[in-house]
């Protein structure tokens, strides 16, 4: 009994200490970007590390008085990123939807096509898209960025919507269908409403990828449409050199927003990844 007591706590403390080893190999990157943007230029490189420094804003400002530009660029990537991920939970929610209540060679065929699609690389169908965009007169415009982010991840929301609305009885569908309901009110009250969780799941995967994407807006973008990743390229590679102190401070800025937002939805992207919503 003793030796099973002690192996019992062997384990936990074996897995209490994973936990924190995955803590700091996470968050210690974290630490020295938002630390490093509080320090003068002289410390940031200091070996060893300063832990205990003079912190200053001066970083803060030198970033607003010479690159403005980049607060007009987290106003762009704050647009893009709301409709992308608006976008596809509206067009994955529906997909999804039709995939798990549906059945046929067709539903079957346009799920596997959705698979192929996100198995591409990005890379792949970027550049031919560029003189259709050209074509298009949508280049340098964040529509063009929103409906390239929700392209790319209709595929994976899809799924996960399936898997949503997998856990949703079809009985609660029926019922409403028996009382009278049309389709779509049948969607709009209790199929939505019921995979909210995955939704959600599938918003965090797009929000991330479009906050901090930088292959198409690079590419697809030139002035009024950069992001954030964009204008951050650009401080690297000024012609005055690398002012580091300025980079790290907008490097800060931009992961804060995206931070913030997963610790508010991170129970609800549990929720989404696991059991959907209702277990039948």
């Amino acid at each position: 009994m003793r030796a099973r007591s002690i192996r019992r706590r062997a384990v936990v403390c074996a897995k209490a200490l994973g936990i924190l080893i995955a803590i700091l190999w996470s968050a210690f990157p974290i630490f020295l970007l938002l630390s490093s943007s509080i320090k003068r230029p002289v410390d940031i490189f200091a070996v060893p590390v300063k832990f205990v420094f003079d912190p200053t804003m001066d970083n803060y400002v030198r970033l607003w008085r010479d690159w403005p530009v980049f607060f007009e660029s987290l106003l762009n990537s704050l647009i893009v990123t709301s409709g992308a991920t608006l976008l596809t939970i509206a067009a994955s929610a529906l997909a999804g939807w039709v995939l798990s209540r549906c059945e046929g060679r067709y539903v079957t065929g346009s799920a596997f096509a959705l698979i192929v699609l996100r198995l591409l690389p990005p890379i792949v169908i970027t550049l031919p898209l560029f003189p259709v965009a050209n074509l298009l007169g949508l280049n340098d415009s964040r529509i063009l960025l929103v409906l390239l982010y929700a392209t790319f991840f209709i595929s994976l929301g899809t799924w996960i919507m399936k898997t949503s609305f997998d856990q949703i009885p079809r009985t609660l569908e029926e019922a409403a269908a028996n009382d009278g309901a049309s389709l779509r009110q049948t969607l709009q009250h209790v199929s939505m409403p019921l995979g909210v969780p995955g939704m959600i799941a599938a918003g965090v995967f797009v929000f991330i990828h479009a906050w901090n994407d930088y292959l198409f807006a690079f590419i697809f973008t030139t002035t009024r449409a950069k992001t954030a990743p964009v204008v951050l390229s650009e401080i690297m590679g000024s012609a005055t050199g690398v002012d580091w102190g300025v980079l790290f401070a907008g490097a800060s800025l931009q992961l804060l927003p995206i931070a913030i937002f997963v610790i508010i939805v991170q129970k609800y992207l549990i929720a989404g990844l696991t059991s959907g919503s209702i277990k039948g």
